[in-house]
């Protein structure tokens, strides 16, 4: 749901750490991203050690400047200046946030079970594959077969569906490419700038596109789901499913050569 919801790059998902989320503005804090370089995870420049992890709790906030050169730099930053950004997350998906936030002590809130950071291989061969593609008794441990989602997908083109929710949804450029962590191209980069009000509308926009994935639930996928997570049963209940659109598109793309390899 972060992949669709932030449209953050997945690095920038694995890396955060809970202290790096803001409760008031219900917001993920992207400064530092997890980087995978030569087998080695670093976080702000500095190498993981996974043996203490428990080291790995808030710093001292220093400013970011992605500009700097040399490789600690390099390993700290964001991908670009603009990359460094507060994503706000629509009301329903910063629940759930919260909820995984509490489930466990670790640092890192998306992590494995024994509170490590995600590696990219790892995460994608032994979850994300197999949720997108699916899986039968003859390709898997279990006897269980799942039946594929969208076979292929990459958290890269998650990226591009919710930039293409958002054009669809009437949201201006800027505010579009502040969100993705972009900036704009010639003198619009000058002029044109993210109000508070653009800033709702995002939010109210996914807002809409996430009651309009429940519509799309088959009862008994609504009553699995429920029995999940309990709390859905008000919105269930509520009518907001009534108003709501009744299909969300999902952008599937040929990956440009450079960004073959990208996320998941």
């Amino acid at each position: 749901m972060l992949d669709f919801y932030t449209d953050s790059r997945s690095g920038e998902l694995v890396g955060q750490q809970r202290h790096e989320y803001d409760t008031e503005a219900l917001a993920i804090q992207i400064r530092e991203p997890l980087k995978e370089i030569g087998g080695r995870l670093f976080k702000g420049g500095r190498q993981i050690d996974t043996s203490r992890l428990a080291d790995l709790g808030p710093r001292p906030t220093r400013p970011v400047t992605p500009r700097r050169q040399g490789g600690r730099a390099k390993k700290g930053r964001t991908k670009t200046p603009a990359g460094t950004r507060s994503v706000e997350l629509p009301p329903s998906i910063a629940v759930f946030y919260v909820e995984l936030i509490d489930s466990h002590n670790f640092p890192f809130v998306l992590c494995s079970a024994e509170g490590a950071p995600l590696r990219r291989s790892n995460f994608r061969n032994r979850y994300w594959r197999p949720v997108w593609d699916g899986s039968d008794a003859e390709h898997t441990r279990s006897a269980e077969v799942v039946q594929p989602i969208l076979p292929t997908f990459t958290s890269h083109e998650g990226r591009h569906s919710h930039s293409t929710w958002l054009a669809e949804d009437g949201i201006p450029e800027v505010a579009r490419r502040a969100r993705l962590g972009q900036k704009m191209k010639g003198i619009a980069k000058v002029y044109d700038h993210v109000t508070p009000l653009m800033r709702r509308q995002i939010l109210q926009a996914l807002e809409t596109r996430w009651i309009g994935s429940l519509v799309a639930l088959t009862p008994s996928e609504r009553t699995k789901l429920g029995e999940w997570f309990p709390r859905l049963h008000a919105t269930f209940r509520d009518g907001q499913l009534e108003t709501a659109p009744k299909a969300i598109a999902i952008e599937r793309l040929k990956p440009r050569p450079s960004e073959e390899g990208q996320g998941f």
